[in-house]
């Protein structure tokens, strides 16, 4: 009499593991985690009205310097106000750190554009090459020239 392996009695349900329901929830927790760690981003500048570009982009800032200057051409290190030689203090202290530090220029769009100039001089001055400037993508309100 022969014997046969591997047969299953015809009454005998066959154990299966739905993966559909897993995948879902696997979906649900990298959404989750991912909205999360968006809102926890960290921002360092002082918030101004920064002008538009066609060609911008967005980077990303994991070791940077942010720089701001305001209307009134005040010029702010990480939000904290700074005058010329506490900023170039500052930011030699930075670069003596971290050789690839990037500097982010953010200036008002009513700035005068020598404030701006002189800040990027003084950062240059230091010896720090990665320089940005900051700018915003237009909206659909803002009116094109």
């Amino acid at each position: 009499m022969p014997v046969k392996l591997g047969s299953k009695l015809p009454g005998e349900p066959e154990a299966r593991i739905e993966i559909i329901p897993l995948i879902d929830v696997m979906f649900f927790l990298l959404a989750s985690f991912m909205l999360v760690s968006l809102s926890m981003v960290n921002l360092k500048s002082v918030r101004v009205n920064l002008p538009t570009a066609t060609t911008a982009n967005l980077d990303s800032k994991n070791d940077f310097v942010s720089l701001s200057v305001d209307k009134a051409g005040m010029v702010y290190f990480d939000k904290q106000p700074v005058g010329n030689n506490e900023l170039v203090l500052k930011l030699n202290a930075w670069h003596k750190t971290n050789d690839n530090v990037r500097v982010f220029i953010s200036g008002d769009q009513d700035v005068r554009y020598g404030a701006v100039i002189h800040v990027l001089d003084l950062v240059r001055s230091t010896g720090i090459q990665k320089v940005a400037f900051e700018i915003r993508e237009p909206s659909a309100t803002d009116a094109k020239p």
